[in-house]
């Protein structure tokens, strides 16, 4: 009897095939893995499978940044994006409210100057009537209805801005005064108003008319000496004075 020869025999059972991935990053995750064990570094079980069949972690410097990693930097760089425009657009509102607020002081500005302009040149064509009123009142003319109507128009003119310049006795202002006469005394320190010949007018910082004047400066005079007044006669019973007495000797 013949026996069949099974190869099998005289074998053990056949050992599992291991595959050890040594990869330091994750391939799914991108996450850098924990350091194996001590006990795992080494050659392993004394039923490894062969060396061929082990496959071998691809080197660290050929691997890539992880997902993670390229998620954090996508983040940081959208974050730093956002910020740039915030601080773009936050600089142009504000640009754009200084403007705007500048506008409307010009504005405003303007404004109140075409009123003030509108104002005086009123103002401007009544200051004949007011000369006429002062005029009436130096001569007595100002009485009754007509000085109560002049009075009301004169305190309406104050109050809207108009202010009356030019009094005798003021120091003398170019810019205000108008000098058509010129004298000197002895009497005043400097240019003085001393006749007002026709009163000015301004409204506001604006002179609508300056004062037509008569200006008299300074002239240095030697007042009368003493020895040159006139030596008033003797009286009956008073005795001459020391001059006199020698005079008369001398005669």
């Amino acid at each position: 009897m013949t026996g069949r020869y099974d190869e099998t025999e005289g074998r053990g059972p056949e050992e599992p095939v291991v595959v050890r991935d040594r990869r330091r990053i994750d391939p799914l995750t991108g996450e850098v893995r924990p350091a194996a064990p001590a006990a795992e570094t080494q050659d392993g079980p004394k039923h490894a499978a062969p060396a061929e069949d082990t496959i071998e972690p691809e080197p660290a410097a050929h691997a890539g940044p992880g997902l993670g990693e390229s998620i954090v930097d996508d983040s940081v760089s959208v974050a730093t994006g956002l910020e740039k425009e915030l601080a773009e657009r936050t600089a142009d509102l504000q640009r754009l409210q200084a403007e705007y607020a500048n506008y409307r002081k010009r504005v405003d500005r303007d404004r109140e100057q075409v009123v003030a302009g509108a104002k005086a040149s009123v103002v401007n064509d009544l200051l004949p009537l007011l000369d006429d009123l002062e005029r009436a009142e130096q001569h007595g003319d100002l009485t009754g209805a007509f000085k109560s109507v002049g009075e009301k128009l004169v305190g309406s003119l104050q109050r809207s801005g108009l202010e009356a310049f030019g009094t005798e006795g003021e120091p003398f202002d170019p810019s205000v005064h108008e000098a058509v006469q010129h004298s000197t005394s002895p009497d005043v320190s400097g240019p003085t108003v001393t006749v007002v010949m026709r009163r000015g007018y301004r409204f506001g910082e604006r002179v609508l008319r300056p004062a037509m004047v008569g200006v008299t400066d300074h002239e240095p005079g030697a007042a009368p000496a003493a020895q040159d007044a006139p030596v008033d006669p003797p009286v009956g019973g008073e005795l001459p004075l020391e001059g006199e007495l020698f005079d008369e000797n001398n005669r």
